[in-house]
This record gives C-alpha cells, sequence and structure tokens, in this order.
C-alpha cells in the first residue's frame, strides 16, 4: 500500500486529527489522498464504498458495514457533544409537535437520535449543516437540528435551545454519544488495515502533542470561524475517545446500532465491526 484516499470532513476536528497523516509528519512511506468532504457527502460516498478509508457518521455505518469496519482511532464520540434542536422563539421541549426540522442529512447520527428522542417530528427537510441556523433565523423552518460548530454560535445568533439530544442519550444510556467514526474497507489486507489503524493513531498523538503544527491548516479549512471557535470544536470534538475507543466507546457504539435496527433506522451491523476485534 503506497496510496491512501482518506475521506474526512474540513470541521476542525478532523483536521486536526489528519493534519500529521496528511502532511507527513509522521514518517511514513505512504502518499495520503485527501478527501475533503461534508460528512453527509462522505455517507453517500461510502454506500459505493468510493474510499479505502473515511469518516462517516455511527448511524450511517450498519448500512454499508458490508464493506467497512470501524477504527479504534479517530472517532468523534464524548460526552456534552451532541446535536441541539434549536428555534427562533422559545418553545418548551414538552410541546414540540409535528413541525418540520431542517436536519443536516437523513443518514446522520444527529437524524438517528431525533428519531429516537421526538418520533413525532417526521417532517424533515436535509439542509448543508452550516446553512441550518440562517433558515431557521429567517423563518423557513420553525426548527433545526444543528451540529459541529454551531453549538457555540446559536445563541449569539439569536436561536433558543429547545433539546440537547446529547444530553437526553446521555441521561437514558449513562453512555458517551456516538456522533463520526473512521471506516476502512472490510476487504483491505489486514496488515494493511493495521497500518492505517496505526497511523491515524499516531496522528491523533501528533496533534495532542503539537497543537501549534495543526494551526495553518486547520484554519485553511474553517476560515469562517474564529480561532476561538476553532479551538473549541477541537476541545469538545476530539478527546480520549478520538485515541482508542475502549471499551466504553465500544458499548456505546452497539447500544446506538442495536437502538436504530430495533426502529427499523438501519440494518444490523455486520460483524466484526471493529478492526480490534481482528487481533
Amino acid at each position: 500500500m503506497n496510496n491512501l484516499k482518506l475521506g474526512f470532513s474540513s470541521c476542525p476536528n478532523d483536521t486536526f486529527i489528519f493534519e500529521a497523516l496528511v502532511n507527513n509528519r509522521l514518517g511514513s512511506s505512504l502518499i495520503v489522498d485527501p478527501v475533503i468532504m461534508d460528512v453527509e457527502a462522505l455517507n453517500r460516498l461510502a454506500e459505493n464504498a468510493h474510499l479505502e478509508v473515511s469518516k462517516m457518521s455511527f448511524a450511517a455505518f450498519p448500512a454499508v458495514s458490508a464493506n467497512y469496519q470501524i477504527l479504534s482511532s479517530g472517532s468523534a464520540l464524548g460526552r456534552g457533544c451532541g446535536p441541539l434542536i434549536v428555534s427562533k422563539e422559545p418553545i418548551d421541549m414538552s410541546n414540540l409537535t409535528s413541525m418540520e426540522i431542517a436536519i443536516p442529512g437523513k443518514n446522520t447520527t444527529a437524524n438517528l437520535l431525533l428519531s429516537i428522542f421526538f418520533p413525532q417530528l417526521t417532517l424533515k427537510t436535509e439542509v448543508l449543516f452550516s446553512e441550518i441556523e440562517d433558515k431557521v433565523l429567517s423563518g423557513e423552518f420553525p426548527l433545526g437540528l444543528i451540529i459541529h460548530e454551531s453549538r457555540f454560535t446559536y445563541a449569539e445568533k439569536g436561536l433558543h435551545k429547545v433539546a440537547d439530544l446529547g444530553e437526553l442519550w446521555e441521561q437514558r444510556y449513562g453512555l458517551p454519544i456516538p456522533l463520526g467514526c473512521i471506516a476502512v474497507k472490510r476487504n483491505m489486507p489486514e496488515a494493511e488495515k493495521m497500518e492505517v489503524q496505526s497511523l491515524v493513531r499516531q496522528s491523533v498523538e501528533w496533534a495532542f502533542r503539537h497543537p501549534e503544527d495543526s494551526v495553518e491548516y486547520v484554519g485553511k479549512h474553517a476560515s469562517e470561524m474564529s480561532r476561538e471557535v476553532q479551538n473549541m470544536h477541537i476541545g469538545l470534538y476530539v478527546n480520549n475517545f478520538s485515541l482508542d475507543l475502549g471499551e466504553e466507546g465500544k458499548q456505546a457504539i452497539r447500544m446506538m446500532f442495536k437502538l436504530g435496527h430495533d426502529s427499523g433506522f438501519f440494518p444490523e451491523a455486520m460483524e466484526p465491526i471493529f478492526i480490534n476485534d481482528l487481533i
């Protein structure tokens, strides 16, 4: 394996994690070809197994699990980092009815959580995640389901939080919230899978040890964000679970897969789900 197509988003957590790997700071002979797209676009690419290694929503994984497995490193998973339902005017969570809501993609983990906690909200329209706040502010949608850096900007824009889906998840299940994973082609030779897993882990470790190295790369792909918001984004979504899912992380993911399968949101995930299960 000399070349690797690697898909990830332009969000600061992903560019922070993969900067060392993409810019060859790890001393590997592997040439990485980054494919940088919105996560829902990456979810759609995964349906055709387009990339050898790719970021995808955990909720998108089961449907493509015949072709992919999850790496133990690189994931976005944690506490206090779930998607939010927001509105232009204050709305009590208990009064939510069948209002239309803008969602960041049908295959996103955010949409799965919305289906679990608010099944009555069935009038959904897919909107690019970065446009949801403005469309709610303009009155085009009464509700919006926001993710990523919008957690840090919605209030100052004048929007109101209706519900924190990550908080609801943690209260009900006592587990961290799985958001996005890094998956590798299932049919890749086992030695190559392990090499990729090792390199992703090394890239995360490098990012933690040398955060200054990623500043330019992160900023290049998030120029619409202030440096402060970029740092808040990284601090929220990159954590010890990004280094290694561990047993707690895997338990949370399996719980989400069970709930999604039981509710008919996606098919049962093919085993083995995790690369670690191979060794």
